[in-house]
């Protein structure tokens, strides 16, 4: 059994809860193998279409225990191969992951949001990369994957200030999908993520796949990517019956296949 998350799956939404409340949920390598190991267990299983994230009310993740961190060494941190061996496996789920961030998501916790495909943030959310403040930076992500999301000039700004930013700021400025109220924060992430999973499965993984690839190519290869994918759809039954039932004006019954 998991020490540091709770887990529960209901309408093909997997919900994960970060469960470190003493410490409001600041992140170690224990936490990071017990997220990984969930979320490439759902992606493995065929009752799981989508993966919410989240914490509680007061910390998504409120950053890396910097207690534990605290003494280590170059040597250690290098040999253990730190964050790469306990952090990326998240990088090969391939269906989608929300992020659900009511509270701090600071340092490693606004890393792992952004590792997540889309963040929805409570009104009471607070973003930010603050490792400069306490002599180091960001490992996980911090300064790539958010000048992806905000820019370069936000991302240096957030990055060499540390300061916190707030859900409305974050929405403005790329890095957040949507903002709701901190009381409709849970529902809200599960009844999109509760969508998501109600598609073709292969389609949802499809578009992930072909969005990521933007990132990672030009356009025209991008572009290319993209035509292959959606050919690739005439060959599923999904496609068959999304289009039948448009046309017959009735819910489509997709079976991811």
């Amino acid at each position: 059994m998991p020490e540091h998350v709770l887990l529960e799956v209901t309408d093909r939404v997997g919900l994960l809860r970060i469960n470190r409340p003493q410490r409001m949920n600041a992140l170690n390598n224990d936490l990071a193998r017990e997220i990984c190991d969930a979320l490439l267990t759902w992606d493995d299983d065929a009752a799981v279409g989508c993966v919410v994230i989240t914490g509680n009310e007061k910390a998504f993740a409120a950053g890396a225990d910097i207690g534990a961190m605290a003494d280590w060494s170059y040597a250690k941190v290098y040999g253990d191969d730190y964050i790469t061996r306990d952090w990326e496996a998240i990088r090969r789920v391939r269906k989608p992951v929300i992020a659900a961030v009511a509270g701090y998501a600071l340092g490693g916790g606004c890393e792992l949001a952004m590792a997540c495909d889309l963040i929805i943030a409570a009104d009471t959310a607070k973003f930010g990369q603050p490792e400069i403040t306490i002599g180091t930076m960001p490992g996980f992500g911090g300064t790539q994957r958010l000048p992806r999301a905000v820019g370069k000039a936000k991302a240096m700004d957030w990055c060499l200030t540390g300061r916190m930013v707030g859900a409305e700021e974050a929405s403005k400025s790329g890095l957040v999908a949507r903002v709701v109220p901190a009381s409709e924060l849970e529902r809200e992430a599960l009844a999109m993520a509760a969508k998501i999973a109600s598609f073709s499965l292969p389609v949802v993984m499809k578009v992930k796949e072909a969005i990521n690839r933007a990132y990672e190519s030009s356009l025209t290869e991008g572009l290319a990517f993209e035509r292959r994918e959606f050919h690739s759809t005439f060959a599923l039954d999904d496609q068959k019956e999304g289009m039948r039932a448009f046309v017959e004006k009735r819910k489509p019954q997709f079976r991811n296949r």
